[in-house]
């Protein structure tokens, strides 16, 4: 028997997501929601609760596809469905998992009809199941790129197209899409994140008394799943019946001229990319309207519609924090008013009534009945990082940051320093073939990419190269009594497929946060060439590590991670002064790459060094820095060396440091005029080398 889901009128808070699941039931051509938020959220407990909600679909019986029989697709590869019968059934929440190949998504060839009876049959994939349905992907950002790409297709033209292995198939997949994702793992393409209709904002709530309710619901399901569901029924199916009526009445509400024209103007004030903003307030106004039961779009539509709609819409770089000005959003819509009278639907103010003015089921606050700021938009727009920047050597300016304190041993420690903008550095490519996790950077081995050759399976057969197997198997079927037309195969006649791609890399920082780092020009372009590469390995879907150290040691500062977002928060926020304890800095990545190393060993590493060359701390400390970086170099882990040192006279210890790592030395100069492609290809040569004469 199937366990009870959770009740979706039981889940306590989280207006604003209830809103923006609550209007694509509604109206399902707003185009889905993406829900970012910390972990143990019930985020997914939220979304698969909506599927027991959304109003049974009429199909074609039979049909794998879900064909309506009203409108029956005409290249439904089940069809045609002229005059077919009609069959009723609830919709579908079809999850795709983070880790699911691409056969299982888009179909392919039916492998046992094929070989047993000799027929080019296609067996659908999770694009057909979640027609119709809600197409559900938790943790979507950590969804492979490969598998990316064909979300982005099948969602912008509602259909899937497969061609592969014989098979050419073209079917409808029209579906709701809704992702969740921890920001602290990463962030979304940025084509990816722009399919998403709406996004929500989620955290933890601070109250005790609503967070003691949470946790005796919850008690309560997990005792009695069956009874629990059964005290929520009736405030369900008041629920359902509310959006079956707003569907209803959907066509009917009316987006006035007036309407629009702030949909726009709001669109254009917040300098959105393109014009897909602007389709998808407008249908969430609608659908907002028609959850409130009204046939007019109000100002306060418009406004909520933007809360939802923009916020991931605004980011110019991966560093920019989601978020919405709504001080700008409200004098956007006053300069876009109708005329006092306020004739027409649209003419009313907040006083005239927003959205809703209660809560569906009752569960102690309605999804949209506030209607105005706040909830997951607020907080205004990212803040330019770093502000004004006046390359000074005085500290004791008016304009100097705030006086070092004193740390406890006698050095000093200065203020965080802002740091340049990043600007775009060219490919770091690693040489020869890895076999890392599915990127964007380096050569590799990988599940996706295309088919270079075939080869005997290595342990259990994950992709058939069916062509070779054929072929392997050919010569043999007169001795092996081949009956028919069915084809008589073994397992020595198995053939994988080897397909060249891309994968990503550790990228580990090791930043010097001493004070020969601590002037403030410097450091400001230290910061900005780390912001730099922290962009890159963004694009190219890298994990990345910082390690700072200063003082009396080195410490871990970012722990190796998907989200350069934390990254770049982290090194802004970066202190300098003291000693340079170089050592310790070489030593702590040592460490932290040996325990990646047994957590992935697949994933090649590239270890990026940003020092003066520097070491303090002991008449031994320049020779110890020398051995752990001999240390680093005897473990094949290819480096680069980011030159800071400045000025007329140049001791040139960097660039020594970079020959003990057997790597390459940058200038910032270099870095910013060149990038950093060629370095690195010349490290991982060193590195290749290395490792084939060991």
């Amino acid at each position: 028997m199937t366990e009870a889901r959770y009740p979706f009128t039981a889940i306590v808070g989280m207006d604003d997501l209830r809103l923006g699941l609550l209007l694509n039931a509604v109206s399902p051509a707003v185009g889905g929601v993406l829900v970012r938020g910390e972990k143990g959220t019930a985020k997914s407990t939220m979304v698969r609760a909506l599927a027991g909600l959304l109003p049974s679909i009429a199909t074609v019986p039979g049909c794998r596809f879900a064909c309506d029989p009203a409108a029956p697709d005409p290249q439904c590869p089940d069809g045609p469905h002229a005059g077919a019968a009609v069959a009723e059934r609830p919709a579908f929440l079809v999850e795709l998992p983070v880790g699911v190949s691409e056969d299982r998504v888009v179909g392919s060839l039916d492998l046992e009809r094929a070989l047993a009876e000799g027929v080019k049959a296609y067996e659908p994939g999770l694009l057909a199941k979640a027609h119709r349905g809600v197409l559900y992907i938790d943790e979507v950002n950590l969804l492979q790129d490969h598998l990316v790409d064909l979300l982005l297709d099948a969602a912008a033209m509602g259909r899937s197209y497969v061609e592969r292995e014989g098979v050419s198939v073209r079917h409808a997949a029209r579906f709701l899409l809704v992702g969740t994702m921890n920001p602290e793992e990463g962030e979304l393409r940025p084509q990816l994140l722009d399919r998403f209709g709406l996004t929500v904002e989620i955290a933890a709530t601070r109250d005790a008394d609503e967070r003691a309710e949470v946790v005796r619901r919850r008690l309560a399901y997990d005792a009695d799943p069956a009874g629990f569901a059964a005290r929520w029924s009736e405030r369900e199916r008041e629920l359902a019946e509310r959006i079956t009526v707003a569907r209803e009445l959907l066509p009917q509400v009316e987006l006035s001229d007036l309407a629009l024209r702030q949909i726009t103007a709001v669109c254009a004030a917040f300098e959105v990319d393109g014009l897909r903003a602007d389709i998808v307030m407008a249908r969430t106004a609608v659908a907002l309207a028609a959850w409130a039961g009204r046939t007019g779009v109000l100002e306060e539509d418009v406004r909520t519609a933007a809360r939802l709609a923009l916020p991931h819409r605004r980011r110019r770089n991966p560093f920019d924090a989601p978020g919405l000005d709504e001080e700008q959003l409200d004098r956007t819509l006053a300069e876009h008013q109708g005329p006092p009278d306020g004739g027409g639907p649209d003419g009313g103010g907040p006083d005239d009534g927003g959205p809703d003015d209660g809560g569906p089921g009752g569960d102690g606050g309605g999804p949209d009945g506030d209607g105005g700021p706040g909830g997951d938009g607020g907080g205004g727009g990212a803040p330019e990082p770093g502000g004004p920047d006046r390359p000074s050597g005085e500290e004791t300016s008016q304009d100097a940051p705030a006086p070092p304190r004193q740390r406890p041993g006698g050095s000093r420690e200065s203020a965080p320093v802002a740091a340049d903008r990043p600007y775009r550095t060219r490919l770091f490519e690693v040489d020869g073939t890895g076999r890392g996790a599915q990127g964007r950077r380096s050569p590799a081995e990988t599940d996706a990419g295309h088919t270079i050759r075939a080869r005997r399976p290595r342990g259990r057969l994950s992709r058939l190269h069916l062509s070779a197997t054929l072929r392997a198997a050919a010569p043999h079927q007169a001795a092996r009594g081949r009956d028919g037309r069915a084809l008589v195969l073994r397992r020595d006649d198995l053939r994988e497929q080897v397909r060249r791609g891309r994968e990503s890399n550790l990228v580990l920082f090791v930043v010097d946060a001493s004070g020969s780092m601590a002037a403030r020009q410097r450091m400001t372009a230290v910061k900005g060439a780390v912001l730099s590469l922290l962009m890159d390995a963004y694009q190219r879907r890298d994990k990345v590590g910082l390690v700072t150290f200063r003082g009396a040691g080195a410490e871990l500062a970012l722990p190796p991670t998907s989200s350069v977002e934390v990254g770049a928060a982290r090194l802004e926020q970066l202190p300098t002064g003291g000693r340079t304890p170089l050592a310790a800095g070489l030593l702590r990545a040592h460490e932290v790459l040996r325990v990646e190393r047994l957590r992935d060993p697949d994933r090649r590493p590239l270890l990026v060094v940003v020092t003066d060359g520097r070491a303090t701390g002991g008449a031994d400390a320049l020779p110890r820095a020398r051995r752990a970086a001999g240390l680093l170099a005897a473990q094949g882990v290819a480096a680069v060396v980011l030159d800071c040192e400045s000025g007329p006279v140049r001791l040139g210890l960097a660039r020594e440091l970079a020959a003990h790592l057997n790597g390459d030395a940058v200038s910032l100069d270099e870095l910013r005029a060149e990038g950093v492609a060629s370095l690195v290809r010349e490290a991982r040569a060193m590195t290749t080398t290395t490792r084939k004469a060991a």
